[in-house]
């Protein structure tokens, strides 16, 4: 059920990144974030109410805060550090901040088997790889490598507060509601003084219109997440979170593949053979 899970949390997020990516060609990615994740509110507020969600209210909540202030911090991020480039160096990366859930399940006394260990480290090679790491080059500026680690360790966390945000169905309702709430006040707030500055919200074309026309992409990149989310928080909870925080973090894959699909967007042969290894590691983690 773990694997299951992981691999959903993989496909969602990897569907979501690659809307996401499509709408910031088109519009500021701070008017991505706030609209996506507002869409995402209302229809979680719904569910919650529906569900009576309510009632699991408790300090577990406060973990989805947390989530939800670090979320917008670590995209922004790696937003600017994508900008400073080269992207063959920063998206790879970005991809390291499983490191951050699998040592809590380390620190909490998870000792995965030596099958599952190989396919840990298989994996994560293939992560890394499948970002189409740039070996040689443009030099990598130092800002560029502290907004991505920062924005890495900030997806990590993500991952390893909403875990414990909820231990009900219904908890996680409210769990999600809470941190996509959160995720527009942080979000909103530096939308706001992006404005102040001299920025804008809307495009430079289009205005309004492009964001009104882009409104059902904006629902599905919001709800994707919040599905990737919920079912990350599902697999932490049924198994080792070793093995949860791996799975669901082959996500790059899914955007490359669907890029490849979607775009026809040709994978580098580094890419190819990521793919390959995350694959790999795959069965021996659902196996081991």
């Amino acid at each position: 059920m773990t694997a299951l899970f992981a691999l959903a949390t993989s496909l969602m997020w990897g569907l979501a990144d690659f809307g996401g990516g499509l709408l910031t060609r088109r519009m500021p990615a701070l008017t991505v974030v706030v609209a996506s994740q507002c869409i995402a509110a209302v229809v979680l507020g719904t569910v919650v109410l529906a569900t009576g969600g309510w009632s699991e209210a408790g300090p577990r909540l406060w973990f989805a805060v947390a989530a939800g202030a670090v979320g917008p911090v670590a995209m922004l991020s790696f937003y600017k550090a994508l900008a400073l480039g080269p992207m063959g160096v920063v998206s790879p990366l970005g991809s390291l901040g499983v490191a951050v859930p699998v040592g809590v399940g380390l620190l909490v006394g998870e000792r995965p088997g030596l099958p599952r260990f190989a396919g840990v480290a298989v994996a994560v090679a293939g992560i890394v790889l499948a970002g189409g790491p740039q070996l040689r080059g443009a030099p990598v500026q130092r800002q560029a490598v502290v907004l991505t680690l920062l924005a890495a360790f900030g997806f990590g966390a993500v991952m390893a507060l909403i875990s414990e945000a909820s231990t009900t169905v219904t908890g996680l309702f409210l769990a999600l509601f809470v941190q996509r709430v959160t995720n527009i006040a942080v979000g909103g707030t530096a939308l706001y003084v992006s404005v102040r500055r001299g920025g804008s919200a809307l495009p430079e074309e289009g205005g309004i219109g492009v964001v009104r026309a882009a409104l059902p992409a904006l629902a599905f990149v919001g709800l994707a997440d919040v599905a990737a989310n919920g079912t990350y928080a599902l697999a932490a909870q049924h198994g080792p979170v070793t093995v949860a925080a791996v799975l669901a973090s082959t996500y790059p894959v899914v955007t490359a593949l669907t890029a490849r699909g979607v775009l026809g967007e040709r994978l580098r042969g580094v890419q190819a053979a990521g793919a390959g290894l995350a694959l790999l590691g795959t069965l021996l983690l659902a196996t081991g």
